[in-house]
């Protein structure tokens, strides 16, 4: 603890605790502290100095969407390593009880970030879905990129994590059906939280949406929508808001399930249990959709 505090006051210029103020819950991956400096309140997140890339692309990616000027990021203010442990230090925005009309302004400051276009699909560095590595090199076409850069690499790594018997065979069929399932569909390379389900955003003490830990890349819009549906968790007035700003095109309901199949199984290859047969029955019914 001395040792980052010592590196947060370097990286700050400012006095810092020596210690944090208190825990915070955090994962079996991260622990996450609110640290007192001379300026204010930090919220500190920390992880074995083996995962300091991790770290590292998330600043990035906080640091990208800050930049979009769409919707309210924390504020990096340090991040890297202190003896065995590897940090990143955001502003500590206080969290407020969701409300309608920060659902509202969710959905309309999503839509503004989802306005903000590339020339191509990917990012400039590839970088992290959960503790999952996340392939992000530039495609053209945005078929290949699901399929190349997201479906295909969570389909080997469940081979190599045992579930092969369930997913193997139809996961090769799954990935030759993704340019059927996207033919016609041609969306802006939008950037992308990556990320969100309902614990990544919250809403500060003015009212308005506060999203983070994102997995940033330009993508089909429709993929943070997707998600957004996967675990649940977001209201009415956040679709019907995104609806009204950025109306979402024909055959987004099929999509959903081709994106959030991503997601499933990156749980399954972190989690296993249930999201192994959840996977099965979503390419299941891709497959089908694909036979008519």
């Amino acid at each position: 603890m001395h040792r980052l505090a010592r590196e947060l006051a370097a990286q700050l210029g400012l006095e810092c605790a020596s210690e944090p103020e208190r825990v915070i819950a955090g994962s079996r991956v991260h622990r996450c502290y609110r640290w007192r400096c001379a300026d204010g309140v930090l919220f500190v997140k920390t992880a074995p100095a083996q995962a300091s890339a991790r770290l590292a692309a998330e600043a990035a990616g906080l640091e990208a969407l800050g930049e979009a000027n769409a919707i309210r990021v924390p504020r990096v203010r340090a991040q890297g390593v202190a003896g065995d442990d590897a940090f990143i230090a955001l502003e500590w925005i206080e969290a407020r009880p969701n409300t309608p009309s920060s659902e509202r302004q969710l959905g309309r400051r999503l839509a503004a970030l989802h306005a903000v276009h590339a020339d191509r699909f990917g990012w400039e560095s590839d970088n992290y879905i959960g503790r999952s590595a996340q392939l992000n090199g530039w495609c053209e076409r945005w078929a290949t990129f699901w399929r190349e850069r997201r479906l295909r690499p969570q389909l080997e790594l469940a081979v190599q994590h045992g579930y092969g018997r369930l997913l193997e065979a139809p996961g090769a069929r799954v990935l030759d059906a993704v340019e059927p399932l996207l033919s016609g569909h041609q969306p802006a390379p939008s950037l992308l939280h990556g990320d969100l389900w309902a614990g990544n955003w919250c809403t500060d003490p003015e009212g308005q949406p506060v999203i983070f830990d994102p997995a940033v890349y330009c993508g089909d819009r429709e993929i943070d929508l997707a998600m957004t549906r996967l675990f649940g968790g977001f209201e009415a007035d956040f679709y019907a808001a995104y609806e009204d700003a950025a109306p979402l095109p024909e055959g987004h309901a099929l999509r959903t399930d081709l994106y959030n199949l991503y997601h499933v199984l990156n749980h399954a290859n972190l989690f296993g249990g249930g999201y192994v047969e959840q996977a099965r029955i979503l390419i299941e019914r891709l497959l089908a959709h694909t036979r008519g």
